[in-house]
């Protein structure tokens, strides 16, 4: 299993790989994205970067289809086809709070 650094640095490599795919010079990219060339820079070379500036990178060189299927759930037996069908709880369950003890006065 890779790393969050290995991941990270394999994102920016495919992001730069796209980059050049499209004839697009650093400036021009970092301008369209609405980032700093140094931002896309760092970026670029797997030296940090947030997830907002990478969705910006990602939507100016016209790859946000390319995210659609990152997070779809792979259903692999019947009993999960009946739990992603089940209606399903749109808040977190609630915590209990400890009964106070009561105190005599």
């Amino acid at each position: 299993m890779a790393s969050d650094e290995e991941i990270c640095q394999e994102l920016c490599t495919r992001l730069r790989a796209q980059r050049l795919s499209q004839r697009l010079g650093q400036d021009e990219l970092a301008d369209r994205a609405n980032i700093g060339l140094a931002t896309l820079r760092r970026m670029e070379s797997g030296k940090g970067g947030t997830l907002s500036n990478f969705l910006r990178v990602v939507m100016a060189l016209g790859l946000v289809d390319e995210l659609a299927n990152l997070f779809v759930l792979k259903v692999r037996s019947i009993a999960q086809l009946e739990q992603v069908a089940a209606p399903s709880r749109k808040r977190a369950p609630s915590r209990r709070k400890a009964a106070k003890p009561i105190s005599s006065a």
